[in-house]
């Protein structure tokens, strides 16, 4: 399990398509939408070295934002659909 990580993170360091500035700004906001606290301070070093600024970073972040906040809102719909099934069974 380890080394699959470890490849997965060797891939996401070799350069590609992306340049680096790129990449970070994807890891910082995935890591935002995952709240994976370690993901942040690592991925905000690596960012930093890479180039990317606060406004660039703050407009992914609102990306990331807006897409938490969809996804939110589709699990609230669900939570009045499972509340709903249960109007029956009030004690």
């Amino acid at each position: 399990m380890m080394e699959a990580f470890k490849q997965v993170n060797l891939a996401h360091a070799t350069p590609g398509v992306l340049d680096a500035k790129t990449r970070e700004l994807i890891a910082l906001a995935v890591a935002v939408t995952t709240r994976c606290d370690g993901c942040i301070a690592a991925h905000a070093a690596a960012a930093r070295k890479a180039g990317v600024t606060e406004q660039e970073l703050s407009e992914a972040l609102g990306t990331a934002i807006a897409l938490n906040a969809g996804a939110a809102y589709v699990y609230s719909l669900r939570a009045l659909d499972a509340l709903g099934e249960f109007a029956g069974n009030q004690a």
